[in-house]
């Protein structure tokens, strides 16, 4: 269930509700009853699993045909 941000329009209160898509929006403030009014969220943002993120967790590793383009590359640098 989407979490929705509400916002008092009398008293200046937020607070959030967690509300079906298919459910009427909130029409009144817990603290003083008075009109509130939906507020545009953010949204979730991205979450970060693993020991690290690029790096260890989706970097493909280098192919050998790679590896020989690097150390060819690597040879002529020196010289």
């Amino acid at each position: 269930m989407p979490t929705y941000e509400y916002k008092c329009l009398d008293c200046g209160h937020k607070y959030e509700i967690f509300q079906r898509i298919t459910e009427e929006p909130a029409d009144e403030c817990p603290v003083c009853k008075g009109n509130v009014k939906r507020l545009i969220g953010m949204g979730a943002g991205p979450i970060f699993k693993g020991s690290g993120f690029y790096q260890t967790d989706y970097k493909s590793r280098p192919s050998e045909s790679e590896n020989k383009i690097e150390a060819k590359k690597e040879s002529t640098k020196t010289e």
